[in-house]
């Protein structure tokens, strides 16, 4: 038989960035422990406000399963003599399991006789053992910042302050520290602040929703989003979309009611996205658009609560949006009262890094390396060029970007803007920053793509020269998302340039500050870093692992050219010539594998077999180099497929390792070759069939 459990541990307010993974956490972690004590269940959930984090699991067993214990004893050998009586060992053994010699068992492992001790362990009640259950439960949990209460030693995102566990109707003892459970909860925090005594697990829920909470976050988001929706709907607007917003609010309360909010339509001189920022970062508002996309002066605020004297609500936040706005707008005009340019010079005071500089000096090698990265590869104009990257980094000494830092770019683009600066040069100067994170856009213009591309390579180089590199989960200089977004412009952009010699260009930039690095390995390093990126891309386009393997280091540091190469190699597979193509490839690679040299006296060949073998390789050779020449990579293999009747008629024909060296030299010569001509597109070694 089995009944439902719950479990709700009661906790000041919590942070809601600590909330979503806190919930899963304590699913897995719970779920494990359960199997560790093999207590059956049907399903685990969790659910959450900022006061509680709930454990619902239903149909909990009554009781363990039982266990059949295996334990490995000596080998038989040191167990029984030769007339087959126990030894001390045996008896020992047995002793020691609390069971008797004559119920040991012997069973072989790895070709050796063992004596093993078998028991049954039967299982105890589950409600007996829930209380240690759910200490270890609460003591594996973890956070990103955990704190102790008063002078004990617990940690935990907050301080505990209540603890509710019902098994069936039955209250379960548990104590965490000070905190002692039973069956009373707490509703909400201000309109129900009195203790609520829980009867039944149902009875919870129930109780709960009367005294203002919704325990399920899933609820609680879904009425979140349908009211901001309606109470945006009767405003005559459309409410931003932001998951991640609405993910924050669900955290931030426990009994949602949405509010209309208005601000002056003068603020609307700000750039919108400052407003937006502003309203979001700030309040955590829901801002309003018109049909046209265009930002209403208004804004949907969530209160935790009911709608009780809601006009009160609105005009208090009203007026703390207004001191927001007046800032905003306060920041716009002092920073268009002088052009962009003038704001430059500031970022000498500005440390990129200690052993990098300032933020002027690398602003400095980033406009060298932006010409020449457009240069390679035919992008922009070294004007455009030079005067986005002179600028990019300049809004970083604005008053408007010290107060919103999320808006670096955004407001250069509207500062170059104002001050008369050329249109792609203003567009470059937010595109450099792309795409800032997964599923982001991509520059768009020319002097932006190149840009970006620049301020990538100038960084990671940077870094990497200096012995920085990402370890485990620890990136502080975003690094791999850098290289991914390097990864990501060149392939879909499809740009063609040779990248090792782009961060060798990048590397020469370095030379007056000394790096630790030489330039061969920092090259190596940091290209090598940058395909296991490419790698993560190409497995997630559907790319297979040896695909990805066979072509990642056939193509230099092109990678638009591995991608393509990739492409050609996935489509053949599934053509009718990829079987001969591969008794091709396999029957030369095999027997030449460890062979050096594709070198061929002909004059040795004996059979016409192998005769004729050669000679089809001499004459596919250069009409195999003009189709990859010319990139026509399918034709290349499709004509080396054609080789398989001469292959197969060589191996039938003669033996490759005869007694003879020469002979097995020029025969080995002649696979050697085939291999190295099969090889243009992609290590076949590593290609499954």
């Amino acid at each position: 038989m089995n009944k439902d459990f719950l479990l709700e541990i009661g906790v000041e307010e919590m942070p809601s960035a600590f909330m979503g993974r806190s919930l899963e956490d304590f699913k897995t972690i719970t779920a494990q422990k359960l199997q560790e004590k093999r207590i059956k269940y049907i399903s685990v959930d969790t659910l959450g406000t900022p006061r509680r984090l709930v454990l619902h699991i239903k149909g909990l067993e009554e009781n363990q399963d039982d266990a059949l214990i295996e334990n490995k004893g000596p080998k038989k050998s040191s167990a029984f003599d030769q007339d087959g009586s126990p030894s001390k060992a045996a008896m020992g053994f047995a002793r020691g399991q609390g069971i008797e010699v004559s119920d040991l068992e012997i069973r072989e492992v790895a070709g050796v006789e063992y004596v093993f001790a078998i028991k049954k362990e039967v299982g105890g009640q589950t409600e007996d053992l829930l209380s240690g259950i759910l200490l270890d439960i609460i003591n594996s949990l973890s956070f990103p910042k955990s704190m102790r209460w008063g002078y004990y030693h617990t940690r935990f995102a907050r301080p505990i302050r209540w603890l509710l566990a019902l098994y069936g109707d039955k209250a379960i003892n548990l104590q965490v520290e000070n905190v002692l459970s039973s069956n009373y909860t707490s509703g909400h925090r201000f309109l129900a602040p009195e203790p609520i005594l829980v009867e039944s697990i149902d009875g919870y829920f129930t109780a709960l929703r009367d005294h203002y909470v919704i325990v399920d976050q899933v609820e609680r988001k879904k009425m979140i989003w349908q009211q901001v929706q309606d109470v945006a709907k009767n405003a005559g607007g459309r409410a931003m979309d932001n998951e991640d917003l609405l993910n924050e609010v669900s955290f931030l309360l426990e009994y949602p009611t949405a509010f209309y909010g208005e601000f002056s339509v003068s603020y609307l001189d700000v750039p919108p996205e400052v407003l937006t920022t502003s309203m979001i970062e700030h309040q955590r508002y829901f801002p309003l658009f018109d049909d046209e996309n265009k930002l209403l002066p208004a804004f949907i605020g969530v209160r935790n609560g009911t709608d009780f004297r809601l006009d009160l609500v609105k005009a208090g936040n009203e007026r703390v949006l207004k001191a927001r706005l007046e800032d905003a707008l306060f920041f716009w005009k002092e920073d268009t009262q002088k052009p962009l340019a003038e704001m430059v010079p500031g970022l000498k005071e500005v440390l990129f890094h200690e052993r990098l500089g300032s933020l002027l000096d690398k602003v400095g090698r980033l406009r060298d390396m932006a010409v020449y990265v457009g240069q390679e590869n035919g992008l922009s104009t070294p004007e455009k060029l030079d005067r986005a990257a002179f600028l990019c980094k300049a809004d970083l000494r604005s008053n408007m970007v010290y107060e919103f830092p999320e808006l670096q770019g955004i407001m250069g683009r509207y500062y170059a803007n104002e001050g008369g600066e050329d249109s792609e040069v203003a567009d470059a100067i937010l595109e450099h920053y792309l795409p800032r994170f997964a599923g982001d856009s991509l520059p768009a213009s020319e002097t932006g793509i190149v840009l970006s591309l620049a301020e990538k390579l100038c960084n990671l180089t940077a870094f990497f020269a200096i012995g920085i590199k990402p370890s485990g989960s620890q990136d502080p200089y975003a690094l791999r998302r850098q290289a991914l977004g390097i990864v990501n412009i060149i392939i879909d952009l499809g740009l063609k340039s040779d990248l090792r010699q782009l961060i060798g260009q990048a590397y020469e930039g370095l030379q007056m500050l000394s790096p630790d690095r030489n330039r061969e390995d920092t090259v190596n390093d940091l290209m090598d870093f940058i395909l296991q990126r490419m790698r993560g891309i190409m497995l997630d386009r559907g790319l297979s692992y040896d695909v990805i393997d066979g072509v990642l280091y056939q193509a230099g540091g092109d990678l638009s050219e591995i991608m393509l190469r990739a492409e050609v190699l996935r489509k053949f597979k599934m053509a009718s010539q990829w079987e001969d193509f591969q008794v091709v490839f396999n029957r030369s690679y095999n027997l030449s594998r460890k062979w050096e040299s594709a070198a061929v006296r002909t004059e040795l060949l004996e059979d016409a077999s192998e005769k004729a073998l050669y000679q089809h390789y001499l004459q596919l050779r250069p009409m195999v180099e003009i189709a990859v020449k010319e990139k026509r990579y399918e034709a290349a293999l499709e004509m080396l497929a054609g080789m398989r009747t001469d292959i197969d008629q060589f191996f039938e024909a003669v033996m490759v390792m005869v007694e003879d060296e020469e002979l097995k030299a020029a025969r080995l010569g002649i696979l050697k070759a085939i291999v190295g001509l099969c090889n243009f597109l992609a290590d076949f070694s590593k290609v499954m069939p």
